[in-house]
């Protein structure tokens, strides 16, 4: 019998919990701080782990630590396991009472979702939601692991196992401070962080098109739409976080080859789908209670 299976199982989760605190804020102090417990209950429920798995977890790095390759590995089952026993915690759950907890690029969770969870939280009071914003990449792999129950992104990679539930339009257009004169490929590109979908969408069309700009990173969407509005290049950006500074003469749209892109938004899930989540995805794909917001697919989703 391994070690692991020779603890009470209560005792189990609460160390798979800290060792993940751990892992993801680096420090034996940050989890603590995170978990509302002592620098030394976050220690010894990871020298417990260690002395069941019989292997070393973390080692110092300098005045920190970094999780080993046994760590590393130990890590992708462990967030799995997690994400799992909270999905199956909201499939047991009445859908009235449950909980969903929403993944989603920044330009989404500013422009797309704020009025659809709003609608949804007021239609079910009693549905624990919460949102996580992050890269693209990062919301698939939080979304495979099951730590995410909906997705909102571009589509999903293949092999992903995750099913496009609806979709909403949504376009890509080359932006930039009104009166450009110079060719817009000859002009610098303002990109969007690594893990991007629209970066990568960026540098695929400029391959397309054999061009090579002189190219700057400014992290966030609207970092580069900022830098774009001074001057200092144009940025391929989705259309409604520019309308109203397009109607304002802020901004300009300069129409290159390949462009705007269709790139419309993909709500997505596991197979499974918990029935909280299902109620939220058929939600927000009835055009009569968000109206022009409500996304789209052949057979509404059930709940």
């Amino acid at each position: 019998m391994d070690g692991l299976s020779e603890l009470p199982a209560a005792a189990t989760w609460a160390r798979l919990h800290t060792f993940m605190a751990v892992y993801e804020t680096g420090s034996v102090k940050a989890a603590a701080e995170n978990l509302h417990v002592t620098p030394s209950a976050v220690s010894a429920a990871i020298a417990a782990l260690e002395s069941a798995l019989g292997t070393t977890l973390f080692g110092k790095a300098g005045r920190g630590i970094v999780p080993t390759d046994a760590g590393e590995t130990f890590a992708t089952y462990v967030r799995k396991l997690l994400g799992l026993l909270a999905e199956a915690a909201g499939a047991v759950q009445d859908a009235e009472r449950g909980r969903v907890r929403i993944g989603a690029v920044a330009t989404a969770s500013e422009y797309v979702l704020p009025r659809l969870i709003a609608s949804f939280a007021q239609e079910h009071p009693q549905i624990e939601l919460s949102l996580s914003v992050l890269p693209r990449d990062e919301l698939f792999s939080l979304a495979s692991d099951h730590a995410v129950d909906v997705v909102l992104a571009g589509r999903p990679p293949r092999g992903s196992g995750l099913v496009t539930r609806a979709r909403r339009a949504n376009r890509l257009v080359l932006v930039g401070r009104p009166g450009i004169q110079r060719d817009p490929l000859t002009t610098t590109w303002l990109l969007t962080a690594l893990g991007s979908g629209t970066r990568e969408t960026t540098l695929a069309l400029l391959t397309r098109l054999q061009a090579a700009p002189p190219l700057l990173t400014l992290g966030t969407a609207g970092a580069a739409v900022a830098a774009a509005r001074e001057g200092l290049g144009v940025t391929l950006v989705h259309e409604e976080a520019v309308r109203e500074q397009l109607e304002a003469g802020e901004l300009a749209s300069y129409p290159v080859t390949g462009t705007p892109l269709d790139r419309p938004w993909h709500l997505c899930t596991t197979s499974e789908p918990t029935a909280a989540t299902r109620l939220f995805l058929r939600h927000v794909c009835a055009p009569e209670t968000v109206g022009s917001a409500s996304f789209h697919t052949r057979h509404r989703p059930t709940g």
